[in-house]
């Protein structure tokens, strides 16, 4: 395979990594990091032979996905980070995986929501008492970084992606 051709899997790769784990220890989601993602697709896919429908498609579930992401930010049932990052996901793997995709979320988050919530209910091992991330898991009052999930079942479904195939066969 060539650079190019690895590119977006590198891309999307890493942009999973880097916000499940930026959210974990910061409850945070860059704006730039699903701007990046967003752009990237809008970019690679053309380049690994998308056609122009498949990419109208893929845009149409990015903006529903938004919207009910949106929705559900309003409603405090998710960050405003997770909302985005939910979108540019929904954005690279289309409709065809978007029900595994959105199912598979959903059960990883609610697993790690309970872990979280049985994490609070034990008392914070000493090790972890000087880290600010395990601290802010730690405390009741805080929101559960659901973006880990999110990125998770993103890594988790991509390799069955029209993208992915794409990439991979053009490589």
């Amino acid at each position: 395979m060539s650079v190019l051709t690895t590119f977006p899997i590198a891309v999307f790769s890493a942009a999973m990594i880097f916000a499940g784990v930026r959210d974990l220890t910061t409850m945070t989601i860059p704006n730039w990091l699903t701007l990046a993602l967003t752009l990237t697709f809008f970019v690679a896919a053309p380049i690994i032979g998308m056609s122009l429908t498949e990419i109208a498609q893929h845009t149409v579930i990015f903006f529903v996905t938004l919207l009910v992401g949106m929705g559900f930010f309003a409603m405090g049932w998710i960050g405003g980070g997770d909302a985005k990052l939910m979108a540019a996901v929904a954005l690279w793997i289309g409709w065809e995986q978007a029900l595994p995709y959105f199912l598979i979320a959903s059960v990883m988050g609610g697993g790690l929501t309970l872990l979280i919530l049985g994490y609070r209910n034990l008392p914070l091992p000493a090790f972890m008492v000087r880290q600010a991330w395990a601290l802010r898991l730690h405390d009741r009052s805080e929101g559960v970084p659901y973006g880990l999930a999110l990125a998770a079942a993103g890594l988790l479904i991509f390799p069955d992606t029209e993208i992915f195939r794409l990439t991979v066969a053009i490589g």
